[in-house]
């Protein structure tokens, strides 16, 4: 031990500071439902734990109680973008108030690890989207009983937490006066899974309206591709630009200005998401904002709900989706 290390606080230290039984400091700081003990000394236990910074030991409360109180989210390989961090950071808010933790894994095509699951034994896996059947035939296999979301969930492309914002941002396009869109994706292979569905919702958006059908291309910022569909797409007539995310559209109009084009003048983008690139953009870029937060808090308490049977508030399922209105549109 370091001369920094201080030694571990366990609960026999506790009882013998406060002169009462191991068995009753356990009762007073787990809040045991039936025990008779005077308010006198669970007044002098829980002073005496505070006073000595006791934390209770949570793998042997789990081997105890039997629960893990751990909820682990399976993320698909994306990005870490600021719409995720809105979405996790709100779950971990309530499951930490309810008394869970959250944990994150990612799972990669490559893996060969085991998973996650099976280490922690997590009292419910919760998924972005519904998992596979052989994802669930092999939580199960894993004793894992609690899952969501469960069977039966709708694809990406029905889900309004993935389509809601892009059809917002057609429509507004529209309501604005444009008649021939585009749609600018993001290069990343692993964002196909959300770029198509956004796609197609646009798409059959605009064919509800009547405007052209939408032409799309993969926008790098690391190369030209930007440059040359905003040129590409200015010489077909096309006014407006839907973007994938905030900083697919800020990579769209920096080609689009490098084209030597104006944005609104000669195109319009509209992003999704209202991440701050949004508004510290030049010119400032109208976005869709999505409520990922209130969507995390959703998920959190429908967790929570599977865990232990908690009642759940009474929170809607829908999508809180806005524009935001800023130069670029």
């Amino acid at each position: 031990m370091t001369a920094t290390e201080r030694p571990r606080i366990t609960a026999a230290d506790i009882a013998r500071a406060a002169g009462v039984s191991r068995a009753t400091v356990g009762f007073v700081l787990n809040n045991t439902p039936g025990q008779t003990i005077s308010e006198a000394t669970r007044e002098r236990v829980l002073q005496e734990a505070a006073r000595r910074g006791y934390r209770p030991n949570s793998a042997a409360q789990a081997l105890a109680s039997g629960r893990s109180r751990i909820v682990l989210f399976v993320l698909p390989d994306w990005p870490a973008d600021y719409a995720m961090h809105l979405y996790l950071g709100e779950a971990a808010h309530v499951l930490g108030m309810a008394g869970y933790s959250l944990i994150t894994y990612t799972r990669y095509p490559s893996d060969q690890a085991r998973p996650l699951w099976e280490t922690l034994d997590p009292e419910v896996v919760v998924g972005m989207f519904p998992f596979s059947d052989e994802e669930m035939a092999a939580l199960r296999a894993s004793g894992i009983a609690k899952v969501y979301p469960g069977p039966g969930q709708p694809p990406p492309d029905e889900q309004p937490l993935v389509t809601a914002g892009t059809r917002m941002q057609v429509q507004y396009l529209a309501g604005l006066g444009h008649r021939k869109l585009a749609f600018a994706s993001p290069s990343d292979p692993r964002l196909t899974v959300i770029a198509g569905p956004r796609l197609r919702a646009a798409q059959r958006t605009a064919s509800s309206l009547g405007i052209a059908c939408l032409d799309a291309r993969e926008l790098d910022s690391r190369d030209e591709s930007a440059r040359k569909a905003a040129l590409a797409w200015h010489a077909a007539g096309v006014t407006g630009v839907i973007a994938y995310n905030d900083e697919t559209a800020a990579v769209f109009a920096g080609g689009a200005l490098r084209a030597g084009l104006s944005v609104p003048g000669d195109l319009a983008v509209v992003g999704h998401d209202d991440s701050p690139i949004s508004a510290a953009f030049v010119p400032g870029l109208s976005s869709v904002r999505v409520d990922y937060a209130g969507m995390g808090r959703y998920v959190a308490w429908q967790a929570v709900h599977l865990a232990d049977g908690r009642p759940l508030p009474g929170m809607s399922p829908g999508v809180t989706a806005t524009v935001v209105a800023r130069e670029s549109a």
